[in-house]
């Protein structure tokens, strides 16, 4: 059964947990943004105006995008006229940049217009083209303006007649992907099929021989961006190609190598190509690389990437925790790629993952008041870490802020072949019932129509901090409606229940998902009752800095020990088997009511811990999230 992700017009998060977090991005995060966008130049340099010592940035106009996405992504739900002129100030903008064969990138125009797609490996100008267009995709959804949609479709235009296979064509691809899974999102607002093709050329001429950047440097006759090699691959060629992930064809890769948040876009794409052609060889390459990467190189909050050398993996197992890389927007790749996958194979993991990436690796990369931010987020930490406002190459917070608006989209799939409908969400009478799943546990409301019937699907959620959730369904000129129900059950849940009127519903488990098809009555209340407890996970033996260590998890959250709440080093602390712990509600926290476990160690000993995304929101100090399970040995002379 195909699915795809609810539209997020028809999905309303109100959530105690998330509905804050979605509010401040509105209120803090794209205000902050845009004032940055202005101070620091990207503005200026979008105008054609620089007037500033040194240069714009290559990777500016890429922000651009990823704010007008999450901006977007707002405007859908709210009516916001203010947010919607500020929008449209920035369409201003890359209208007046555009050149008249179409190209759009300040970069290049302002500093070097005779060098555009010369350095492809260091410049990023598709990896901005591609936020630009997924800015202007969401935006056209949004609000039915295409002004913006026009704009990057001329863009494209021109991408679609200088690289291809054609004569006289560039046989390239850009160093950093997200073309390609923007290409695909056109492809489905327009139907356009050129679209489409030109994501699969991108993808599949990735890593083919002769190796493209090797030409183009050769071509270019002097260093790009960043030099003669790139850095984190100290010359060596076979790292380097690696590092792009242009070492070999996407169809013989058998690891998830090089940079962490290129890795993520480019299989999100892979995953986009397998879904759209029914690509079924294809699907099996995107299951076995997702089998490599959360077996053997991801972090146990779901963070990706070990080294700040190469912004990325190394070799299997190799997951420092005090130097560790796991850069904010890789863990937000993590869950794009995951959400994906998931239609492709329908199973309960996924969501896991994404699950844990969400509540953990991605909003620890934002302070509580969301005007600081984390690029990368370590595993441990001896006082010397702190949020930045914002960065020379600021990715992250735009790309926070634009997962956070989207999350509507996350939390239910809608099948298709049994009422889904088009891009609008109608569903049409077919020989199944329409089918929802729930994929995250997130207070919200789903409004979808099947056979005739308007319903309303009301979720409510108290995750993270107790396992309870409840769906009730509320239906319009109807008293019954024949649904399925498929409902994620947790990894982390034990014995899970549901309920209807206090009565036990049956379910079926289908790869960890529990199926309910029944006719619903209007009003008719699911209590979903998902028990958990406090957790210890102990990291495959081959992980050397987690070796005799416990990483403390409870629901979704992984949890951390700060120094702020500690007397005693962190790594001098034990949390041995026979030691309890206890939940309690800190009101007080910046990050807001958070539930934090103590944990007696012994008659003298208490460790606190907090979840590690509210890590780094008070005075700065020591931070551990892998625990000594037992004393150091020198404690026994």
């Amino acid at each position: 059964m195909s699915s795809r992700p609810a539209p997020l017009r028809q999905v309303r998060i109100l959530d105690e947990f998330w509905s804050p977090r979605i509010r401040q991005v509105r209120e803090v995060m794209l205000p902050h943004m845009l004032e940055q966008f202005r101070s620091v130049g990207h503005l200026e340099a979008l105008g054609g105006e620089w007037s500033r010592d040194g240069s714009p940035h290559p990777f500016w106009d890429s922000d651009i995008g990823k704010w007008i996405e999450a901006a977007s992504n707002l405007l859908v739900v709210t009516d916001d006229p203010v947010l919607a002129a500020e929008v449209e100030a920035l369409v201003d903008l890359l209208e007046t940049a555009q050149q008249p064969d179409g190209y759009l990138n300040s970069y290049f125009t302002t500093v070097a217009p005779e060098r555009r797609f010369t350095d492809l490996r260091d410049s990023h100008e598709l990896y901005c083209a591609g936020h630009l267009i997924e800015g202007a995709v969401a935006y056209a959804q949004a609000t039915g303006r295409e002004r913006m949609l026009g704009i990057l479709i001329r863009y494209v235009d021109l991408i679609e007649q200088t690289f291809g296979l054609g004569e006289g064509q560039l046989r390239g691809y850009d160093g950093h992907q997200e073309i390609e899974l923007a290409l695909v999102k056109l492809w489905r607002h327009t139907g356009q099929e050129r679209f489409l093709d030109l994501a699969r050329y991108f993808v599949e001429e990735r890593g083919t021989s002769p190796k493209y950047f090797d030409q183009e440097v050769a071509e270019r006759g002097g260093p790009g961006h960043f030099g003669i090699g790139f850095p984190g691959t100290r010359g060596e060629l076979e790292t380097e190609h690696e590092y792009f992930q242009s070492h070999l064809p996407i169809r013989q890769q058998t690891k998830v190598v090089g940079h962490a948040v290129r890795a993520m876009y480019s299989l999100s794409a892979v995953a986009d190509l397998a879904l759209a052609d029914g690509d079924t060889s294809l699907g099996a390459i995107n299951g076995k690389l997702w089998q490599n990467l959360t077996s053997r190189r991801m972090y146990v909050t779901g963070g990706l990437g070990s080294s700040a050398h190469n912004e990325g993996f190394t070799s299997d197992f190799d997951l420092p925790n005090l130097t560790s890389y796991a850069e904010t927007c890789a863990a937000i790749g993590l869950v794009f790629w995951a959400e994906r996958t998931a239609r492709l194979d329908p199973d309960s993991t996924y969501f896991d993952v994404a699950e844990r990436a969400l509540y953990n690796a991605v909003l620890a990369g934002a302070s509580s008041d969301g005007t600081a931010f984390f690029y990368d987020n370590p595993l441990a930490s001896n006082g010397e870490r702190s949020r930045s406002s914002w960065f020379g190459v600021a990715c992250c917070p735009p790309n926070l802020a634009r997962l956070l608006t989207s999350l509507g989209g996350y939390s239910y799939s809608l099948s298709d072949g049994s009422g889904a409908g088009g891009e609008d969400g109608d569903a049409h009478v077919g020989a199944e019932p329409f089918t929802v799943t729930v994929n995250f546990f997130i207070g919200s409301s789903l409004r979808f129509e099947t056979a005739g019937v308007s319903v309303e699907l009301r979720q409510r959620s108290d995750l993270p901090w107790e396992g309870r959730a409840s769906l009730e369904v509320c239906l319009e000129g109807a008293r019954s409606v024949g649904l399925e129900l498929r409902i994620r059950i947790p990894d982390w849940a034990e014995h899970v229940q549901m309920t209807v009127g206090g009565s036990p519903v049956p379910f079926e488990l289908r790869r960890g998902y529990a199926v309910i098809r029944r006719e619903f009555l209007d009003g008719e209340l699911l209590e979903i009752d998902l028990p958990f407890a406090v957790r210890r996970e102990r990291a495959d033996p081959r992980v050397v800095d987690a070796v005799g260590k416990v990483a403390v998890v409870r629901g979704p959250l992984v949890y951390a020990a700060e120094g702020v709440d500690n007397a005693h080093p962190l790594d001098e602390v034990p949390l041995p088997s026979a030691c309890s712990f206890s939940a309690e509600t800190d009101a007080g926290h910046p990050s807001g009511p958070l539930t934090r476990l103590i944990a007696d160690v012994d008659q003298a000993t208490r460790l606190t811990l907090v979840p590690y995304f509210s890590w780094g929101n008070r005075d700065q100090g020591e931070m551990r999230v892998w625990l000594p399970e037992e004393p150091r040995q020198e404690a026994h002379r």
